[in-house]
């Protein structure tokens, strides 16, 4: 399987190098173009046998899997020319084009799939939502294994792109402010920034797994094994919700959902 990813910007540079990192793709089957040198070098020093050009078209003829990672307002003039045709699948991780866009500027039969991952996926801990246009079971097999290589990845419907970003991609940036503000917190307690920093990041990835290893698990039940009667984390959590935390929460995701 060849793959081409056009761009090599912070996503599209992130998502070779986890390619390339994982288990699935050879990275001498990786192409990445981009307009200038530095980060194609930067990339061919990481993982030599990755392949990089200058030419988008180079890149994207013979492969089979086709990553375009642009702004969304180079993605026509970046793909036109491209000329890209079935058998060939075209992935785009650009936010806001629909499939109704991306399908003016390819044949609009071919696979198509949009993906959406966090910046966490610099660090192979990405979010990643992904939806699929005119694609067989084992071509949306394949993008899944390919992009949970890169953390977890969710299929769902177009429609729930707008509300998947909000949760995923806006909210990275809502749970790092809980993280900031808990940092404050502890420092003026009297702990050292990175004391705090590095207490409240444990805190968040030890409460994330307790989730994430238990499909049983719940906000609710994880809160309740920790509030005792009386105890002083009810009366934190009362606090938060005279405060209007809940209340803040649901109207930041929901504000940022357009």
């Amino acid at each position: 399987m060849k793959i081409a990813i056009i761009g090599a910007g912070n996503m599209g540079g992130a998502i070779a190098r986890g390619l390339a990192h994982g288990q699935y793709i050879n990275a001498s089957d990786i192409t990445v173009s981009n307009p200038s040198n530095a980060k194609l070098e930067k990339l061919k020093e990481e993982y030599p046998e990755i392949n990089v050009t200058n030419s988008n078209k180079e890149a994207a003829d013979g492969a089979d899997i086709v990553i375009v990672a642009v702004k969304p307002w180079k993605m026509e003039e970046v793909i036109k020319p491209l000329r890209l045709r079935q058998p060939q699948v075209l992935v785009s991780v650009a936010a806001g084009l629909t499939f109704e866009d991306l399908a003016h500027y390819v044949d609009p039969e071919m696979p198509i799939f949009r993906v959406i991952p966090n910046t966490a996926i610099a660090i192979n801990e990405s979010l990643t939502l992904m939806a699929a246009r005119n694609a067989s079971d084992e071509q949306t097999e394949t993008m899944l294994k390919l992009f949970n290589e890169m953390g977890v990845t969710v299929l769902i419907e177009e429609k729930l792109f707008s509300a998947g970003t909000s949760l995923t991609s806006c909210g990275i940036a809502y749970v790092l402010k809980y993280v900031q503000a808990a940092m404050q917190a502890g420092i003026e307690l009297g702990f050292k920034p990175q004391e705090a920093k590095k207490m409240v990041a444990q805190t968040m990835l030890g409460a994330a797994q307790l989730l994430l290893k238990d499909e049983q698990s719940h906000p609710t039940i994880e809160i309740e094994k920790v509030t005792t009667p009386g105890g002083i984390t009810i009366k934190g959590l009362n606090r938060l919700e005279h405060d209007g935390f809940t209340s803040t929460v649901i109207n930041a995701i929901k504000e940022s959902c357009v």
